[in-house]
């Protein structure tokens, strides 16, 4: 008896993904849904993305959260629009949830709009928000076997980011491990490997950001 109530749930979500894909792509915004696990550094990253490219691009944030507003506050301080979603204890954010959102953005004045997901790495998977494309932030604390245990998050994102490299001398994580174990579930997952915290590598980050909105704004 559950199976078509869960599938009309989904059913429902993905109409209104759609038109929101559609208000996204008439208005030439870049879309990108950030999905991790708690504590695997969303957050950071955003801020420092936000800081580092403010005088390029023009973006915006929708944070999700079960409860509280502590990270959109975060984001709030980089000086950029935010609109803070709380879920009341729903483990991900759905397709209408943004479109409510979306009313207090303009559009318009946007190239890059980011989705800060509730942190969770099951069920933000199952449902599209309208968005270009998923992201999953892997860190490595977490440890190198989650591609593998939690397959469904990494199949549907085509990028994987590992953070928290500071950590390395730290830690036993094997960062190949973790990489083949991502291409084991989806061989064309693109990975990139930063720390927030120190910036090292986020120059890729920002290459791969400018090379999708560059193919965003040409399709």
């Amino acid at each position: 008896m559950k199976i078509p109530v869960v599938r009309k749930v989904l059913e429902v979500n993905e109409t209104m993904a759609g038109q929101n894909s559609n208000t996204f792509n008439r208005h030439g915004v870049l879309v990108l849904n950030i999905m991790s696990s708690p504590g695997a550094g969303k957050t950071a990253l955003l801020e420092r993305t936000l800081a580092d490219l403010c005088a390029e691009l023009r973006m915006a944030v929708i944070e999700g959260d079960v409860q509280t507003t502590n990270d959109a506050q975060r984001i709030a301080a980089t000086g950029v629009p935010v609109v803070q979603i709380n879920t009341d204890q729903a483990c991900h954010l759905d397709s209408s949830m943004i479109q409510e959102a979306l009313g207090r953005l303009d559009l318009n004045e946007l190239d890059i709009l980011f989705i800060e997901n509730v942190g969770n790495l099951v069920c933000p998977a199952a449902f599209d928000l309208g968005e270009d494309l998923k992201i999953t932030l892997l860190s490595v604390p977490e440890g190198d076997d989650k591609p593998l245990k939690y397959p469904s998050m990494f199949t549907r994102s085509q990028l994987m980011i590992l953070n928290k490299l500071d950590l390395m001398p730290y830690l036993d994580f094997d960062l190949d491990k973790a990489e083949q174990g991502a291409h084991t579930v989806n061989p064309d997952l693109e990975v990139i490997s930063v720390s927030a915290r120190t910036g090292e590598n986020l120059e890729a980050w920002y290459t791969w950001l400018r090379r999708h909105l560059e193919a965003k704004r040409k399709a």
